[in-house]
C-alpha cells in the first residue's frame, strides 16, 4: 500500500514562500549599478538560504554549499563567496527588506492561516520586546550602540525590538519585521527601546492599517506616552505593571477597594490542582503625573499546593468576571516572544548570537533581518504545513530536522523543498553503485 504525503497548502508551502521571497528581493534596486558578476538578488537569496538551512557560520555555508540544489530550491544562479557576500550586503539599508516581510504576511492572510490565531473578537495578540544579539569590546560598525565604562573601555552592541503575533494555545508565532535599535545615519546618540517601539507602531500601521491587535508588553512599557501612542494608532493593550514601579496605581486600586469598587473572582482547576484568584477594577489613573490616563487593572494569583505566582496588568479593555481569565492568559502569553522567538533563535539551531559578519555599515543588522525572515518562513511551515509538522514529529527536534535537512541537501540532487521533506519523512532510496564488469 502506497503512503500518501500529508496534504499541502501550496501557496503557503516552503517552495511557494521561497519564490515569494526571491520575487521580493528582485524588486530591490542593486546599489552597485549594472556591471556586476553576481546579481544582488542572488546575494540576498544566498544569505537567506544560509539562515534557512541553519548553517552554523558563513564560512561553513561557503564550504558546503551545493549550488545545484540552491538553484533548484532557492532559485539562486550564482552563490557569492563569504567575502563577496559581506561586501555586497554591507551597504544595504535594512528597511528595503520590509516589503518582503509584508508579502509573506499577506499570503498568510489570503490563505486564512492567521484566523486560527485570533485571540479576542477578531483581534490578534501582538507581543513586543527588546533583545540583544551582538556584543564586543573591539568589533563595531557605524550603526552599533556603544557604552562607555568608567575605566574608559567601550562595549559595542546591536539590539532589536522584536514583534510576533502569538496565541496562548499555539506554539507557532508569526514574527513581523523587527525594529533595529542602533545608531542612525547622521546621529551621534544611542537609540533606545522606547524610540524603537514608537517607530515600530508607526510602521505597523503603515503596513497593516486595518489589522486588529492587542499589544502585550512588560512593565517597562506601562507609561503614559507609550499608551498614548498605542491609543493614537488604534491598538488595544495588556501591559504588565509592578507595584514597585507603579506605586500610585496600586494606591488607586486600594482606594477603589475601600470604596467598594473592586471585584474579586476565583476559579478552581481541580484537575491541575490550581486556584486562579483575581482582583480587578476598571477606570483608575495610571500615575500621579497623568491622572487623565485611565486604565483597567487586573491582579492575579496562581496558587498550587507548592507555590504561588503573582502577576498584574493594565489594559484598555473593560475587565469583568466573564473575560478576566481570558485576558490573564493573553498577558501571560507575552513570554512567547522570549521562549518561542528569541530563545528559539538562540538555542534551536539559528545561531542568532553568532557573528556571521559585522561589516562597517549595516551588515550585522541585515543578517539579523534575513535570519528573522527565514524564521518567519519556518514558523509559517510550523503553522500551515502538515508535511513539515510530520517530519518535525518524526525527528523529534528542530535541531535534528535542520541537520538532516542539510545532510540531504549536500548529498542528493533535489528539485524542491517538498521533495526534501518527503525524503525525510519516508526515506530516500539510494541508487545502487555502478560496478564495472569484465566480460572477456
Amino acid at each position: 500500500m502506497s503512503i500518501v504525503a500529508p496534504k499541502e497548502r501550496k501557496h503557503l508551502s516552503a517552495d511557494a514562500l521561497f519564490h515569494l521571497v526571491r520575487s521580493g528581493f528582485a524588486t530591490i534596486p542593486d546599489p552597485r549599478g549594472e556591471d556586476v558578476d553576481i546579481s544582488f538578488t542572488d546575494a540576498l537569496m544566498s544569505a537567506f538560504a544560509m539562515f534557512s538551512l541553519k548553517a552554523p557560520s558563513l564560512l561553513a555555508f561557503d564550504k558546503e554549499r551545493a549550488e545545484g540544489n540552491l538553484h533548484t530550491i532557492y532559485g539562486i544562479e550564482r552563490v557569492p563567496c563569504d567575502t563577496h557576500m559581506r561586501a555586497i550586503l554591507d551597504p544595504v539599508s535594512p528597511k528595503v527588506l520590509r516589503p518582503v516581510f509584508k508579502s509573506i504576511f499577506r499570503q498568510l492572510q489570503r490563505g486564512k492561516a492567521l484566523e486560527a490565531m485570533a485571540f479576542l473578537d477578531g483581534h490578534y495578540l501582538l507581543a513586543l520586546d527588546g533583545t540583544g544579539y551582538f556584543s564586543s569590546t573591539t568589533i563595531h560598525c557605524a550603526s552599533c550602540l556603544h557604552k562607555v565604562h568608567r575605566n574608559g573601555s567601550v562595549t559595542y552592541s546591536h539590539q532589536m525590538l522584536g514583534a510576533a503575533i502569538i496565541h496562548p494555545d499555539m506554539r507557532a508565532v508569526i514574527p513581523l519585521m523587527p525594529e533595529p535599535i542602533g545608531k542612525h545615519d547622521g546621529t551621534g546618540k544611542n537609540d533606545c527601546e522606547r524610540h524603537a517601539a514608537k517607530r515600530f507602531i508607526i510602521k505597523l500601521r503603515q503596513d497593516h492599517p486595518h489589522l486588529k491587535c492587542i499589544v502585550t508588553e512588560d512593565s517597562l512599557r506601562s507609561n503614559a506616552p507609550h499608551i498614548e501612542t498605542l491609543h493614537n494608532h488604534a491598538l488595544h493593550y495588556i501591559l504588565g505593571v509592578k507595584e514597585g514601579d507603579h506605586a500610585f496605581l496600586f494606591q488607586q486600586v486600594q482606594a477603589a477597594e475601600h470604596a467598594g469598587r473592586v471585584t474579586y473572582y476565583e476559579r478552581h482547576d481541580r484537575a491541575a490542582g490550581l486556584v486562579h484568584r483575581f482582583r480587578l477594577v476598571n477606570d483608575v489613573s495610571l500615575n500621579a503625573s497623568n491622572v487623565d490616563v485611565r486604565v483597567n487593572f487586573i491582579e492575579y494569583w496562581e496558587m498550587s499546593q507548592d507555590k504561588v505566582q503573582h502577576f498584574s496588568w493594565v489594559t484598555d479593555l473593560r475587565v469583568s468576571r466573564r473575560n478576566v481569565f481570558h485576558l490573564m492568559r493573553g498577558g501571560r502569553a507575552r513570554w512567547k516572544i522570549e521562549n518561542e522567538t528569541f530563545n528559539t533563535l538562540k538555542n534551536q539551531g539559528y545561531h542568532f548570537e553568532h557573528n556571521y559578519g559585522h561589516g562597517e555599515q549595516h551588515l550585522s543588522v541585515v543578517f539579523a533581518m534575513l535570519m528573522m525572515l527565514a524564521f518567519l518562513v519556518d514558523q509559517t511551515q510550523q503553522l500551515c504545513c502538515a508535511l513539515f509538522q510530520a517530519v518535525w514529529a518524526k525527528l523529534g527536534s528542530k535541531r535534528m530536522l535542520w541537520e538532516r535537512m542539510r545532510a540531504l541537501l549536500y548529498d542528493y540532487a533535489l528539485e524542491s523543498m517538498c521533495q526534501l521533506f518527503e525524503a525525510l519523512l519516508y526515506g530516500f532510496k539510494k541508487s545502487s553503485p555502478l560496478v564495472a564488469i569484465d566480460s572477456s
